[in-house]
């Protein structure tokens, strides 16, 4: 059964590979100005991050697999949606839509994943990180190839409605069914308690510790993979196209990470390697900004690509570990935390204005530097989990 949790993973990083492959085209023909284009990243996040915590509580409670199937029509009619786009607005409403469907669809089978083998929650984390980071990367190449083959954005955008469509009639099948005593429709009594609980369990020093890790790791994840091809554009002195080069790097020795991962974790406790990863990222980046060369820098920015694999499947796991038995509420945690961790890259999109580029990547250097300081102490006599 788990396996198709792996194959839903990798289908939404695909969407996303794509869509973040497809901005150019989809600007053109709907002539989107900046603004758009920024209302449309913006927007249906904000969305999402207010409807997945009431999701994550509802699937602590009541149905979790009517959750998942109910979130995965609604993913795949906004994907159709997405391809009959033909206006600014309409393309908002079937982003709006396809956000908080990839919470009930993606994130909640995420949280089922976690909860059908809890003693080995970093190894299925790398598993799920491995099959997202095969997604991403395979998704701008689907794009260009079926684009090559006389396929439209809108084409591409249909095709994965189909695709989405399939996998949805393989998670009906597989998915195993909720316990007959749960309700028929959810109290609200019962959803508020659940709220408030998750906001009770943010005060739990564990919990806090692995939140916190969470959003400051992703500084140098997800954060620093927003502004690369920025940096060797405007700072490195490369072509838009040399510049997209960098992003290729970066995400190839990631997937490469994240494959080597899956077996090491069987061996080597989760943080253990990420405390050595963290040095290793610390000592890295300073060298990746500080290098003239662009060819160095390139070769840098595998290496940091490589070695910060894992952080996320690692640090995540810890946080389901961190709450047994409630890993609905851990998708609602995460979406708190994101709320506030969000403003980040608005936060060095600010310090790059006031001060260049240049001097505001720096501020990333805070992801490791607060690893450092925050993860626990490993000791020998403790077992490999």
């Amino acid at each position: 059964m788990n396996h198709i949790f792996f194959l839903i993973e990798f289908l939404d990083e695909l969407i996303f590979g794509v869509t973040d492959a497809a901005w150019p085209f989809i600007k053109t023909e709907l002539h989107l100005n900046y603004t758009q284009i920024g209302i449309l990243l913006t927007v249906p996040g904000l969305i999402s991050s207010i409807v997945e915590p009431f999701l994550g509580i509802l699937g602590d409670i009541w149905k979790r697999r009517l959750l998942i199937l109910g979130g995965g029509v609604c993913f795949t009619l906004a994907l159709f949606i997405t391809s009959l786009s033909f206006s600014f607005v309409l393309l908002l409403i079937s982003f709006s839509l396809f956000y908080p469907a990839s919470g009930a669809f993606v994130s909640l089978s995420q949280a089922s994943l976690m909860d059908a083998d809890p003693g080995r929650h970093d190894h299925n984390m790398a598993r799920w990180t491995f099959a997202g980071s095969l997604g991403v990367v395979i998704g701008p190449l689907l794009l260009v190839g079926m684009s090559a083959i006389g396929f439209g954005w809108r084409g591409v955008f249909l095709t994965l409605a189909f695709l989405a469509g399939i996998l949805l009639v393989f998670a009906w099948r597989q998915i195993q069914h909720d316990p007959i005593h749960l309700p028929q429709t959810p109290f609200f009594s019962g959803i508020f308690t659940g709220l408030k609980d998750s906001f009770a369990a943010i005060k739990k020093p564990q919990v806090f510790r692995w939140l916190v890790l969470l959003e400051f790791s992703d500084l140098m994840l997800d954060v620093l993979l927003g502004f690369l091809a920025l940096y060797f554009h405007d700072v490195a002195g490369l072509t838009e196209i040399q510049s997209v080069s960098a992003v290729i790097v970066w995400l190839a020795a990631g997937l490469l990470g994240d494959f080597l991962l899956i077996p090491l974790l069987e061996k080597v406790d989760g943080l253990k390697y990420l405390r050595y990863s963290v040095i290793l990222e610390l000592l890295l980046f300073p060298a990746f900004l500080l290098v003239p060369m662009p060819w160095l820098k390139l070769i840098l920015v595998g290496l940091l690509g490589f070695f910060n694999s894992g952080w996320y499947a690692i640090l995540k796991g810890r946080l389901y570990s961190a709450l047994p038995g409630r890993s609905g509420t851990v998708m609602a945690l995460d979406n708190y935390a994101g709320l506030i961790g969000g403003l980040l890259p608005f936060g060095i999109g600010l310090a790059a204005d006031a001060f260049g580029l240049q001097s505001a990547i720096w501020l990333l250097l805070a992801g490791p530097v607060a690893l450092f300081i925050g993860l626990p102490v490993i000791h020998r006599s403790e077992p490999v989990r």
